[in-house]
């Protein structure tokens, strides 16, 4: 009897661990590049609003933020139960989306909505910014999802009231200083994605914190050399995460390509950040193999993470000629 019974419920065991399988190829499924111009112009069409400094922006934080919760699965960083639990490729990818909202998120509640230090913030940005920072791995009471959608109904609430003819409190100020700021921001992101993923085969390096200033110091000491080798089990989780950033980062750089577009042109700089967007393109290429390799950097294998790191490092060297050109008078 308990022999019939255990060949009855093999089968069953198998269909299930099927399905789940089946039910993570499709939730593990990574986002392409969509066209960031054409979603804001369908936006603002179905409002029936113009296209003001600042639409492009918000619309793709709030784009952004909404194919987090509202994608196939929903949103897994948070799941206790399988296949969600034991998948890690697409809750490294929403964490590095989630951190580029954050600081986007941030940015508009202290640089792009405000025109001097001295102004108030805006509500539905402080509302909404509070919202995005609850942790990632929150599952209930309450969970991070909801606080999520919560953030997306206010960022909604502030675009609104943004194209508002009859509303003055709320405002985008595209102002040069304003963006060099933020693209200060993503400089310290995108060097510290090129770190990490160079961290794959592993560096020695000599301790440069304090490089440059005579004066500087220090809390602790540190080693003078150190090395810097990602664990091989972290490696698939390091590359996707930086592809999540890099995915947020590209989608937000095409719409202050809109919205900065009058002071890019007075800077003469839309070709540069063209470049910037062109090889942040390229860290989302299709990865045709069925793991993240990790061979040498000269080895016979391929390495992934060098090869995105390749990309970033050059977008992070445009990007700070960018931002030094718009500081310049």
């Amino acid at each position: 009897m308990a022999v019939t019974i255990k060949k009855s419920i093999i089968p069953i065991v198998l269909v299930v661990i099927f399905i789940l399988w089946l039910l993570s190829i499709w939730w593990g499924w990574m986002p392409s590049a969509y066209n960031v111009k054409s979603r804001t112009q369908e936006a603002a069409k179905i409002s029936n609003v113009e296209m003001i400094p600042g639409y492009a922006t918000t619309t793709a934080l709030i784009d952004v933020t909404t194919w987090l919760v509202d994608k196939p699965g929903g949103f897994l960083s948070n799941d206790v139960t399988p296949p969600g639990l034991i998948m890690d490729n697409m809750p490294a990818f929403e964490y590095g989306v989630l951190e580029q909202v954050r600081d986007l998120a941030l940015v508009m509640r202290l640089d792009f909505s405000r025109s001097q230090s001295q102004s108030t913030g805006d509500k539905d940005l402080e509302t909404a910014q509070n919202k995005m920072n609850i942790s990632h791995t929150n599952w209930m009471l309450p969970s991070a999802e909801k606080e999520y959608k919560l953030a997306i109904e206010s960022f909604k609430r502030y675009r609104s009231r943004l194209v508002a003819e009859d509303e003055t409190e709320a405002q985008f100020y595209t102002r040069a200083d304003n963006l060099s700021d933020w693209l200060r921001e993503i400089e310290k992101r995108l060097g510290s994605i090129s770190q990490n993923l160079s961290a794959s085969v592993g560096n020695d390096v000599f301790d440069t914190n304090l490089a440059g200033d005579p004066t500087a110091k220090q809390s602790t000491r540190s080693a003078s050399e150190i090395q810097i080798k990602t664990s091989w089990f972290k490696i698939d989780d390091v590359f996707y995460e930086s592809r999540g950033s890099t995915w947020a980062i590209l989608h937000f750089l095409k719409a202050v390509e809109i919205d900065f577009a009058d002071v890019l042109e007075k800077k003469n700089a839309q070709v540069s950040l063209k470049q910037i967007i062109r090889d942040l393109e390229a860290t989302q290429e299709a990865v045709w193999s069925p793991m993240v390799l990790n061979g040498s950097g000269f080895g016979f294998l391929a390495n992934h993470s060098l090869v995105m790191a390749n990309y970033v490092s050059r977008a992070n060297a445009a990007l700070i000629d960018l931002r030094r050109l718009l500081e310049q008078g």
